[in-house]
């Protein structure tokens, strides 16, 4: 299976230029003009690498960014940006950018990045905590020698909890991360937390504020 990038830029041109370019070196790469159709296309499919713009016609990069990372930690996140000072960088790589490219870009430079970034993603695609191990590039989940059946929405959210193992995680942060809620009270959440409970995951109930997840 080829290597999978995802590419969020509104300008036609260069999500042309950049797909050619990368399908020349048998990564796959999809382009997306806004941001909403970035964001569905993300929940059909997590890829491995992702390309940001940062002014976009619908949005702002660096908001996608953060979603991006607080949902699907292992990602590898690149931006590309006609902003290239030294303070829109530093304002990239904080928000959790793994790479920042300034426009204009050589289009070799662009390839061997992101050849790197998939390098490093191989290498973080297993999670292990205490007697959990969570293999992000097989979709599964060992716990104490047993593979545990989870659903797709399951398996991201014990994958973002354990990327914040020992940490409280308010209930809101934590619908918008993994759902995308924006508001709202629901008891969708505490209903994946029972069922992780009984599958013996030990998660903590931090009243008045949400869970905290403890390895075992």
């Amino acid at each position: 299976m080829r290597n999978k990038v995802f590419f969020l830029e509104d300008d036609e041109s260069i999500c042309e230029l950049v797909k050619c370019t990368l399908d020349l070196s048998s990564i796959c790469c999809e382009c997306f003009l806004t941001v909403k159709e970035f964001y569905e296309a993300m929940e059909r499919e997590v890829p491995d690498v992702v390309l940001l713009d940062i002014m976009l016609s619908d949005g702002d990069g660096i908001d996608v960014l953060r979603r991006v990372k607080a949902r699907y930690p292992e990602v590898s996140a690149i931006m590309l940006s006609a902003l290239g000072k030294e303070t829109d960088k530093v304002r990239g790589l904080n928000a959790g950018a793994d790479d920042y490219i300034a426009k204009p870009f050589g289009l070799l430079e662009l390839t061997a990045r992101i050849n790197a970034a998939l390098r490093r993603s191989k290498r973080a695609d297993v999670l292990r905590k205490g007697d959990l191990e969570l293999d992000v590039g097989r979709h599964r989940v060992m716990f104490r020698g047993e593979e545990l059946a989870l659903s797709n929405k399951e398996f991201q959210l014990l994958r973002y909890c354990m990327d914040r193992e020992g940490k409280v995680m308010p209930r809101d942060e934590i619908l918008v991360d993994v759902w995308g809620y924006d508001c709202g009270e629901t008891r969708t959440l505490d209903n994946h937390i029972a069922r992780l409970r009984k599958l013996g995951l030990n998660f903590e109930t931090v009243f008045g504020v949400g869970y905290k997840f403890i390895a075992q």
